[in-house]
């Protein structure tokens, strides 16, 4: 039986942008349906007991400038990773009605549904596996420090997904914040194929996708420059 809810997936629906905050039915097993949505505070009350025991197992007994050090790559390592997925995973563009499906399921339900505050966060049936993952991943590649490394790499998934959520229903009047907001807005709102960093833009300015930079691009290639 198809899991999938019944969903016309093509080419007209990245046209279509919902600025309610609603939801959208995308599975007909209610079971995966469920967990499909996510309460924003969840990556908070989940990750956070999490960071604070690795880094108690971590950090005793080593050098602590070496720790506080690993602990902010791994938060680097985080943004780099924030990118290169939001990039290059969730805006491929796949021909097959298949990857046009799995890819509206991973990415393309939050373009059209960006203001959805029960899928503005990774689900645990995602970030659980992901986390799994990379906790035997940086043991196996980051030696004795592997774990100041990893706590580094999931504050920087936390705080990622915190952002996210604020860009998306905060008000983000001042500062900062408010810049970080208008930025990722730009991303939903201006041009897709640019701000992909949602914490922060350092990557977007390495790797030239910072909006003002894509437009000036896609100028030069609309007029054969």
């Amino acid at each position: 039986m198809n899991l999938f809810s019944i969903i016309k997936i093509n080419d007209d629906m990245k046209k279509f942008i919902s600025n309610r905050d609603e939801t959208v039915r995308l599975f007909k097993n209610p079971v995966i349906e469920y967990f499909s949505h996510i309460h924003p505070a969840t990556p908070l009350i989940v990750y956070l007991p999490i960071i604070a025991i690795v880094l108690y197992f971590g950090i005793p007994g080593k050098n602590y400038f070496y720790d506080f050090l690993t602990f902010l790559i791994g938060i680097f390592l985080w943004t780099l990773l924030e990118y290169v997925m939001h990039r290059f995973a969730f805006h491929t563009h796949p021909k097959s009605d298949l990857g046009k499906r799995i890819h509206f399921l991973v990415h393309g339900v939050h373009h059209d549904y960006p203001r959805d505050g029960t899928r503005l966060v990774m689900p645990l049936i995602i970030s659980v596996p992901l986390a799994i993952f990379f906790f035997f991943f940086f043991r196996a590649v980051m030696g004795s420090y592997y774990l100041t490394y990893y706590a580094g790499l999931l504050l920087g998934y936390v705080a990622y997904d915190s952002i996210h959520f604020a860009t998306h229903h905060f008000p983000m009047k001042k500062g900062v914040a408010k810049w970080l907001k208008d930025y990722h807005l730009r991303h939903h709102y201006n041009d897709e194929n640019s701000a992909f960093g949602v914490s922060n833009p350092l990557w977007d300015y390495v790797f030239g996708t910072v909006p003002a930079k894509q437009e000036s691009r896609n100028k030069k290639e609309s007029v054969g420059v």
